[in-house]
């Protein structure tokens, strides 16, 4: 049995959900997302509240499944009410990023500027040394600020690159330099 699985989703106000023909989609303020289910898991409305259930419950695949589509469609009903943000941090001398129409403009030490295209449902702000990513897909935002992090990743020596907000990086000691008598 899924512990995640069978907790009920809640419908906030505003926000529409239309299940039909093995697909669910979820309209809101922020937008709108739809995903496809697939034959073994079944997702009904009951009043203000989503249910996930599946067809047989002691079979491992399908309770996997289970807790999977509910975090999915827990996600994209967070999505389309507050948005989901990923916080990118740039550090180095000389290091920054413009948004310049549909793509964000990296110069972080390269011979060239880096663009990286924005995907229209996603939103990318640039303060100061700060990236912020914000979108209603989860996945989207995800798989946009991880491309945007892996231009240049921060290296332990100087602490120059791009990270996310919240990632601790320890500084490593560089060589240890060689004294006058110790030649030999």
């Amino acid at each position: 049995m899924s512990r995640i699985g069978k907790m009920p989703i809640e419908i906030p106000n505003g926000v529409s959900v239309d299940i039909k023909d093995n697909e669910i989609k979820v309209k809101g303020p922020k937008g709108e997302l739809n995903q496809k289910i697939i034959p073994n898991v079944n997702i009904g409305q009951e009043d203000s509240k989503i249910v996930v259930s599946v067809n047989s419950p002691q079979n491992k695949e399908q309770a996997s499944l289970w807790g999977l589509y509910r975090s999915l469609v827990f996600n994209m009903v967070k999505g389309v009410t507050d948005g989901f943000e990923k916080k990118l941090e740039i550090s180095g001398v000389g290091y920054k990023a413009t948004v310049t129409g549909s793509n964000l403009v990296l110069n972080v030490g390269f011979s060239h500027p880096v663009e990286i295209p924005i995907p229209a449902e996603i939103e990318v702000k640039v303060e100061k040394n700060d990236i912020i990513v914000t979108g209603a897909d989860k996945q989207v935002v995800g798989e946009v600020a991880a491309k945007i992090r892996k231009v240049r990743p921060v290296e332990p020596y100087k602490l120059k690159g791009i990270k996310y907000s919240y990632e601790q990086i320890t500084k490593k000691a560089g060589k240890a330099a060689k004294g006058a008598g110790d030649a030999g």
